[in-house]
Protein backbone atom coordinates (compact mmCIF):
# COMPACT_ATOMS: atom_id res chain seq x y z
CA UNK A 1 0.00 0.00 0.00
CA UNK A 2 2.65 2.38 1.08
CA UNK A 3 4.24 1.32 -2.20
CA UNK A 4 0.95 2.26 -3.95
CA UNK A 5 0.99 5.78 -2.32
CA UNK A 6 4.79 6.55 -3.16
CA UNK A 7 4.02 5.54 -6.85
CA UNK A 8 0.76 7.86 -6.78
CA UNK A 9 2.41 10.81 -5.30
CA UNK A 10 5.81 10.57 -7.85
CA UNK A 11 2.78 10.77 -10.90
CA UNK A 12 1.35 14.10 -9.21
CA UNK A 13 4.17 15.52 -9.07
CA UNK A 14 5.73 14.97 -12.43
CA UNK A 15 1.90 16.10 -13.62
CA UNK A 16 2.79 19.34 -11.59
CA UNK A 17 6.27 20.09 -12.88
CA UNK A 18 5.17 19.82 -16.34
CA UNK A 19 1.94 21.80 -16.15
CA UNK A 20 3.87 23.92 -14.39
CA UNK A 21 6.86 24.00 -17.53
CA UNK A 22 3.63 24.93 -19.74
CA UNK A 23 3.26 27.77 -17.70
CA UNK A 24 6.66 28.92 -17.87
CA UNK A 25 7.20 27.96 -21.60
CA UNK A 26 4.85 30.73 -22.22
CA UNK A 27 5.93 32.75 -25.14
CA UNK A 28 7.32 36.55 -24.45
CA UNK A 29 7.03 38.41 -27.16
CA UNK A 30 9.38 41.90 -26.90
CA UNK A 31 8.01 44.86 -29.51
CA UNK A 32 10.86 47.48 -30.19
CA UNK A 33 9.94 51.00 -30.44
CA UNK A 34 10.69 54.60 -30.56
CA UNK A 35 9.62 55.94 -27.12
CA UNK A 36 9.41 59.63 -28.93
CA UNK A 37 7.46 58.57 -31.52
CA UNK A 38 3.92 59.99 -31.12
CA UNK A 39 0.96 58.80 -32.08
CA UNK A 40 2.53 55.50 -32.81
CA UNK A 41 4.69 55.21 -29.65
CA UNK A 42 5.68 57.16 -26.84
CA UNK A 43 5.64 57.14 -22.90
CA UNK A 44 2.35 58.37 -21.76
CA UNK A 45 1.24 60.48 -18.79
CA UNK A 46 1.36 57.79 -16.61
CA UNK A 47 4.98 56.79 -17.49
CA UNK A 48 4.13 53.67 -19.49
CA UNK A 49 4.46 52.99 -23.49
CA UNK A 50 1.61 53.40 -25.08
CA UNK A 51 0.48 54.62 -28.93
CA UNK A 52 -1.15 53.17 -32.02
CA UNK A 53 1.37 50.38 -32.46
CA UNK A 54 1.66 49.70 -28.82
CA UNK A 55 -2.16 49.19 -28.34
CA UNK A 56 -2.21 46.98 -31.56
CA UNK A 57 1.01 44.86 -30.77
CA UNK A 58 -0.44 44.45 -27.28
CA UNK A 59 -3.84 43.21 -28.75
CA UNK A 60 -2.85 41.09 -31.15
CA UNK A 61 -0.33 39.29 -27.90
CA UNK A 62 -3.60 38.71 -25.96
CA UNK A 63 -5.23 36.97 -28.83
CA UNK A 64 -1.87 34.96 -29.70
CA UNK A 65 -1.93 33.90 -25.70
CA UNK A 66 1.70 35.84 -25.25
CA UNK A 67 3.04 37.57 -22.60
CA UNK A 68 3.94 41.45 -23.90
CA UNK A 69 6.75 43.87 -23.53
CA UNK A 70 8.04 46.98 -24.62
CA UNK A 71 11.49 47.57 -25.58
CA UNK A 72 12.66 50.99 -26.43
CA UNK A 73 15.38 51.21 -28.95
CA UNK A 74 17.93 53.22 -30.32
CA UNK A 75 16.30 54.34 -33.95
CA UNK A 76 19.38 54.64 -35.07
CA UNK A 77 20.84 51.15 -34.48
CA UNK A 78 17.28 49.70 -34.56
CA UNK A 79 18.03 46.64 -36.49
CA UNK A 80 21.49 45.96 -34.84
CA UNK A 81 19.71 45.69 -31.51
CA UNK A 82 16.77 43.99 -33.38
CA UNK A 83 19.61 40.95 -34.30
CA UNK A 84 21.03 41.19 -31.05
CA UNK A 85 17.51 39.90 -29.68
CA UNK A 86 17.34 42.58 -27.71
CA UNK A 87 13.41 42.70 -29.36
CA UNK A 88 11.83 40.35 -31.16
CA UNK A 89 10.78 43.01 -33.97
CA UNK A 90 10.59 46.44 -34.76
CA UNK A 91 7.51 48.05 -35.17
CA UNK A 92 7.13 51.87 -34.53
CA UNK A 93 5.90 53.66 -37.47
CA UNK A 94 9.09 52.08 -39.44
CA UNK A 95 9.28 52.59 -43.67
CA UNK A 96 9.74 49.75 -45.07
CA UNK A 97 13.14 49.70 -47.18
CA UNK A 98 14.50 47.90 -49.50
CA UNK A 99 17.50 47.66 -48.47
CA UNK A 100 16.41 45.90 -44.86
CA UNK A 101 14.31 43.08 -47.56
CA UNK A 102 17.85 43.03 -49.07
CA UNK A 103 19.65 42.44 -45.90
CA UNK A 104 17.37 38.95 -45.11
CA UNK A 105 15.14 41.12 -42.31
CA UNK A 106 11.75 39.47 -42.81
CA UNK A 107 9.32 42.52 -43.31
CA UNK A 108 5.71 42.16 -42.41
CA UNK A 109 2.83 43.36 -44.77
CA UNK A 110 2.41 47.52 -45.01
CA UNK A 111 0.00 48.65 -42.57
CA UNK A 112 -0.24 52.35 -43.16
CA UNK A 113 0.80 55.10 -45.73
CA UNK A 114 3.09 57.88 -44.62
CA UNK A 115 4.97 61.12 -46.08
CA UNK A 116 7.49 63.24 -45.03
CA UNK A 117 6.87 67.20 -44.18
CA UNK A 118 8.27 70.22 -43.14
CA UNK A 119 7.25 71.83 -39.89
CA UNK A 120 8.42 75.32 -39.21
CA UNK A 121 7.35 78.46 -37.13
CA UNK A 122 4.05 80.80 -37.90
CA UNK A 123 5.86 83.97 -38.36
CA UNK A 124 8.85 82.16 -40.07
CA UNK A 125 8.03 83.62 -43.63
CA UNK A 126 8.91 80.08 -44.61
CA UNK A 127 5.53 78.99 -47.08
CA UNK A 128 7.45 76.25 -49.21
CA UNK A 129 10.04 74.53 -49.31
CA UNK A 130 12.19 77.17 -51.98
CA UNK A 131 12.30 79.38 -49.22
CA UNK A 132 14.96 77.27 -47.06
CA UNK A 133 17.30 77.85 -49.43
CA UNK A 134 20.44 79.06 -46.89
CA UNK A 135 18.30 78.03 -43.75
CA UNK A 136 18.92 75.26 -41.19
CA UNK A 137 16.80 72.41 -41.35
CA UNK A 138 16.65 69.24 -38.52
CA UNK A 139 15.43 65.50 -39.51
CA UNK A 140 16.03 62.52 -37.00
CA UNK A 141 18.87 59.86 -37.53
CA UNK A 142 18.51 56.40 -39.21
CA UNK A 143 14.75 57.67 -40.45
CA UNK A 144 13.44 57.50 -44.23
CA UNK A 145 13.60 61.18 -43.94
CA UNK A 146 17.19 61.80 -43.24
CA UNK A 147 17.68 59.02 -46.59
CA UNK A 148 15.44 61.17 -48.54
CA UNK A 149 17.33 64.13 -48.13
CA UNK A 150 20.60 62.23 -48.72
CA UNK A 151 19.23 60.91 -51.66
CA UNK A 152 16.16 61.60 -53.94
CA UNK A 153 16.21 65.28 -52.23
CA UNK A 154 19.95 65.98 -52.30
CA UNK A 155 19.14 68.62 -54.53
CA UNK A 156 16.76 70.14 -52.04
CA UNK A 157 19.10 69.36 -49.41
CA UNK A 158 22.13 71.15 -51.13
CA UNK A 159 20.51 74.81 -51.24
CA UNK A 160 20.41 74.43 -46.90
CA UNK A 161 22.94 76.12 -45.12
CA UNK A 162 22.91 72.96 -42.82
CA UNK A 163 21.00 69.50 -42.18
CA UNK A 164 21.19 69.27 -38.50
CA UNK A 165 21.05 65.30 -37.40
CA UNK A 166 19.34 64.49 -34.15
CA UNK A 167 18.30 61.10 -32.23
CA UNK A 168 14.92 61.85 -31.87
CA UNK A 169 11.86 63.70 -33.19
CA UNK A 170 11.71 65.30 -30.04
CA UNK A 171 15.34 66.99 -30.13
CA UNK A 172 14.17 68.07 -33.66
CA UNK A 173 11.53 69.71 -32.63
CA UNK A 174 13.71 71.38 -29.55
CA UNK A 175 15.76 72.79 -31.78
CA UNK A 176 13.37 74.32 -34.16
CA UNK A 177 11.55 76.05 -30.75
CA UNK A 178 14.88 77.26 -29.32
CA UNK A 179 15.82 78.60 -32.97
CA UNK A 180 18.50 77.02 -33.57
CA UNK A 181 16.71 75.31 -36.96
CA UNK A 182 14.39 76.45 -39.27
CA UNK A 183 12.54 73.96 -40.08
CA UNK A 184 11.75 69.62 -39.44
CA UNK A 185 11.87 67.14 -42.01
CA UNK A 186 9.30 64.58 -40.26
CA UNK A 187 6.88 62.18 -40.86
CA UNK A 188 3.84 63.57 -41.53
CA UNK A 189 1.13 61.82 -38.59
CA UNK A 190 4.53 62.66 -36.21
CA UNK A 191 4.26 66.47 -37.50
CA UNK A 192 0.27 66.24 -37.24
CA UNK A 193 0.45 65.36 -33.37
CA UNK A 194 3.00 68.05 -32.53
CA UNK A 195 2.19 70.98 -34.13
CA UNK A 196 -1.76 69.90 -32.64
CA UNK A 197 -0.18 71.04 -28.69
CA UNK A 198 1.63 73.56 -30.69
CA UNK A 199 -0.83 75.21 -33.18
CA UNK A 200 -0.59 78.99 -31.93
CA UNK A 201 3.56 78.33 -32.44
CA UNK A 202 4.11 75.70 -35.62
CA UNK A 203 2.26 74.84 -38.58
CA UNK A 204 3.05 72.19 -41.43
CA UNK A 205 4.08 73.60 -44.55
CA UNK A 206 1.40 72.35 -47.45
CA UNK A 207 4.15 69.93 -49.32
CA UNK A 208 4.69 66.18 -48.79
CA UNK A 209 7.65 64.27 -49.70
CA UNK A 210 8.69 60.39 -50.60
CA UNK A 211 5.20 58.32 -50.61
CA UNK A 212 6.43 55.39 -48.29
CA UNK A 213 4.41 52.40 -46.38
CA UNK A 214 5.05 50.79 -42.86
CA UNK A 215 5.45 48.00 -41.52
CA UNK A 216 7.27 45.65 -39.05
CA UNK A 217 10.94 44.32 -39.30
CA UNK A 218 11.62 40.50 -37.94
CA UNK A 219 14.96 38.53 -37.67
CA UNK A 220 16.32 36.48 -40.75
CA UNK A 221 14.66 33.52 -40.64
CA UNK A 222 11.51 34.78 -38.56
CA UNK A 223 8.31 33.77 -41.30
CA UNK A 224 6.62 32.33 -38.59
CA UNK A 225 6.88 35.16 -36.07
CA UNK A 226 5.49 37.36 -38.65
CA UNK A 227 2.76 35.51 -40.12
CA UNK A 228 0.85 34.64 -36.69
CA UNK A 229 1.46 38.46 -35.77
CA UNK A 230 -0.01 39.54 -39.09
CA UNK A 231 -2.97 37.07 -38.96
CA UNK A 232 -3.68 38.07 -35.09
CA UNK A 233 -4.08 41.89 -36.26
CA UNK A 234 -6.24 40.67 -39.45
CA UNK A 235 -8.58 39.35 -36.70
CA UNK A 236 -8.69 42.78 -34.51
CA UNK A 237 -9.44 44.31 -38.04
CA UNK A 238 -11.97 41.82 -38.49
CA UNK A 239 -13.61 42.22 -34.68
CA UNK A 240 -13.35 46.05 -35.11
CA UNK A 241 -10.82 46.49 -32.50
CA UNK A 242 -8.44 47.93 -34.95
CA UNK A 243 -10.72 50.65 -35.70
CA UNK A 244 -11.41 51.36 -32.31
CA UNK A 245 -8.17 51.67 -31.22
CA UNK A 246 -7.30 53.69 -34.25
CA UNK A 247 -9.93 55.79 -33.53
CA UNK A 248 -7.88 57.14 -30.40
CA UNK A 249 -5.39 58.93 -32.00
CA UNK A 250 -6.64 61.37 -34.27
CA UNK A 251 -3.47 62.24 -36.12
CA UNK A 252 -3.75 58.91 -37.68
CA UNK A 253 -5.64 59.08 -41.55
CA UNK A 254 -7.94 56.21 -40.85
CA UNK A 255 -7.58 56.19 -44.98
CA UNK A 256 -4.28 55.18 -44.32
CA UNK A 257 -4.31 52.23 -42.58
CA UNK A 258 -3.65 49.72 -45.38
CA UNK A 259 -4.99 47.22 -43.06
CA UNK A 260 -8.23 48.61 -42.79
CA UNK A 261 -9.07 49.48 -46.31
CA UNK A 262 -7.69 46.02 -47.90
CA UNK A 263 -10.40 44.74 -50.55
Amino acid sequence: MKKLIAIMLAAIMVISFAACGKETSKKTFTMGIDPEYPPFSYIGDDGKYTGFDVEICKAACESLGWDFEVFGVNWDQKLVQLDAKECDCVWSGMTILDSMKEAGYVISKPYFDNAQVLVVGVNSGIATSKDLAGKTVAVQLGTSGESLLNDDLKDLKATFKELVTCDSFLKCFTELEGGAVDAVFVDMPVAKSYVADKNDKLTIIDEKFGAEQYGIAFRNGDEETCKAIEDAVQKLVEDGTYEKIAKKYPDIALGSLIFLNED
